[in-house]
């Protein structure tokens, strides 16, 4: 071998080990990402929030918040099915095509060459993904295409157990077995064994979007948690449980689905039961409360799985809900409405060493703004337009000016082109609908003709309780959040821009 070609060897060499090192740290620097993802939980539920009810009690999330940030006011979509779409595709409803119900509530599907998600694209390039828990977007969970692991309670195929007891899993694309136990404890270890498989690659950034049933209907409770809560101080009755609420649309003046009041007065269900009488306002809040106390124990033992694998410095921990839910509220028990006490999440981010301790973000955001804000931190380039707006810049200074508007779409079981109708569905009287929200005003305008609409002043205003829409000191503000709205709809390309049926109001 001559001289020359033993030194263009050992260039390659050298060359090789330095690209290889090269990579390797900057794979380092791309941090991974905990989503945790809960089911129908309200902020009121979590200790950490003003709000919270006085004897909630939520530690290893309010420590989240600590160490992190708290976002005040974010809504991750409008009801389940459709939130967990956006959420895999940074997209409204009607920017998702194919998904389509395919039988009895919940079973839906999806076609996988014609809706993508995004997180086929993050293994793409270099991130080991995983999906642990609820899936609702069809009978294809996507494992090898979306997903390097799975352990999924298809929820969307239908047939598969409960919310928390006698559910079938489906690890890694195989049949769904039975696997007994309580379903958050079940995806927390599931969760902590990924964890702690991955720390054995510390050089591959990882996501693991970990979606826990709780605390969804029927409310139930890890069976150490049964006696919590049954001693603690009385839920103050919203104001406007029963009807009538004058100044509202004409849907929701009378609405009176869930509650009644009792021989005092005083707020009954109408279809939840004890010991055979019905259920009062006050134990409906506890039995709501209790599965979130499970929620919390498992979100203590994730960050001790962080910590103890070395992990916790490199890892974002995104901590929220697929919607808020309303109880008592407008008369609800229920999500769906476009009130802040049925759409409100909890979202607290904790990233060491990047967003500082104890901030709060005040700034209206949406679900659809997370996902560009992971290919940003991550970064990695969006693959497809997606409606939301990068909020990194929030996660270092929250106080930062924040102009774009949040808005929130309702099609219910419409999605994609779809949506293009002249008449959207009604889901227990309410009709669909769209919200934007710009700083405090919030307006909202019904699928529905002539309908009255509704504006809000958040801070002056906070339960939504006086409808400013016919006020004529707030023409102006309704004439620009109807403008903003359709300034939304037409970035966002929705199908259905020009089928908004007329609202019933003064100012036409």
């Amino acid at each position: 071998m001559t001289y020359m070609k033993k030194v263009r060897i050992v260039f390659q060499i050298v060359f090789i080990a330095v690209l290889s090192a090269c990579s390797d740290k900057e794979m380092k620097k791309a941090p991974n990402i905990l989503f945790i993802f809960t089911d129908d939980q309200s902020y009121r539920s979590v200790s950490a929030y003003q709000d919270a009810y006085e004897w909630v009690n939520t530690p290893n999330i309010d420590k989240l918040a600590d160490e992190g940030m708290k976002f005040a006011n974010f809504f991750s979509g409008t009801w389940c099915m459709a939130s967990r779409a956006t959420l895999l595709t940074g997209l409204h409803s009607y920017g998702i095509q194919s998904l389509r119900m395919s039988g009895p509530y919940p079973q839906n599907e999806y076609d996988p060459d014609t809706l993508k998600f995004w997180p086929s694209v993050f293994r793409e390039k270099g991130y080991y993904t995983g999906l642990i828990g609820k899936w609702h977007t069809g009978s294809d969970d996507g494992y090898g295409r979306d997903w390097d692991y799975t352990a999924v309670w298809n929820h969307a195929a239908g047939g598969n157990g409960s919310y928390y007891h006698d559910q079938k899993i489906s690890f890694n694309g195989a049949k769904s077995v039975a696997v007994g136990g309580y379903s958050t404890d079940n995806y927390t270890q599931y969760a902590i064994d990924f964890i702690q498989k991955r720390s054995e690659n510390q050089t591959q950034p990882w996501y693991l979007w970990l979606c826990f049933d709780a605390p969804h209907g029927p409310y139930t409770p890890a069976e150490r948690h049964e006696n919590e809560y049954r001693e603690v101080p009385q839920v103050p009755i919203p104001v406007d449980i029963f009807p009538p609420r004058p100044g509202k649309p004409s849907h929701m003046v009378n609405y009176d689905l869930t509650w009644m009041p009792d021989e005092d007065g005083y707020p009954v269900h109408k279809s939840r039961k004890v010991n055979d009488r019905p259920m009062g306002f006050d134990e409906l809040i506890q039995t709501y409360n209790r599965p979130i106390l499970s929620l919390d124990e498992g979100v203590g033992k994730l960050i001790q799985a962080l910590s103890n694998t070395n992990q916790l410095e490199n890892t974002i921990v995104v901590y929220t809900s697929d919607q808020g839910f309303a109880i008592g509220e407008h008369g609800f028990e229920f999500k769906y409405a476009p009130y802040e006490a049925n759409l409100k999440a909890p979202m607290i981010i904790q990233w060491p060493g990047v967003i500082p301790k104890g901030s709060v973000c005040k700034h209206p955001l949406g679900g659809h703004d997370l996902i560009p804000t992971f290919f940003k931190i991550a970064g990695i380039d969006l693959p497809w337009e997606m409606h939301g707006h990068d909020m990194s810049r929030l996660l270092k200074k929250p106080e930062d000016s924040w102009e774009n508007p949040l808005m929130l779409v309702n099609t219910f079981r419409l999605y994609g082109d779809d949506t293009n109708v002249e008449y959207f569905p009604i889901n227990k009287e309410i009709p669909c609908w769209i919200s934007l929200r710009k700083g405090d005003i919030k307006y909202v305008r019904y699928l529905i003709e002539n309908e009255l609409e509704e504006l809000y002043d958040v801070s002056a205003d906070p339960e939504e309780l006086t409808n400013l829409a016919t006020e004529k000191s707030y023409k102006d503000n309704l004439l620009e959040m109807r403008l903003e709205m359709i300034n939304e709809l037409q970035r966002t390309h929705a199908p259905f821009i020009d089928k908004i049926p007329k609202p019933l109001s003064p100012w036409n």
